[in-house]
């Protein structure tokens, strides 16, 4: 019975969610052959401020980046 894990940022909605299921899914069986029903996933949600990118929490460096340009 494969197991994943996934840790992820808090924030993603329950669509994106389930859309992560169904293709870590299909790409467990497609790789291993196990069975579609025996893959389990497990998706951990981590608070910004729980998270560190170069020694910063996510929570502060995301409110001192800058706003991006869209290019048009």
């Amino acid at each position: 019975m494969p197991l994943i894990q996934v840790t992820l940022i808090e924030g993603r909605s329950m669509d994106a969610k389930a859309k992560l299921i169904c293709h870590l899914t299909e790409a467990t069986t497609a790789a291993i052959g196990a069975p579609r029903e025996s893959v389990r996933v497990i998706i951990q949600e981590v608070p910004a401020a729980h998270w560190g990118v170069g020694g910063v929490p996510k929570s502060i460096s995301e409110s001192k980046e800058p706003a991006r340009e869209s290019k048009a």
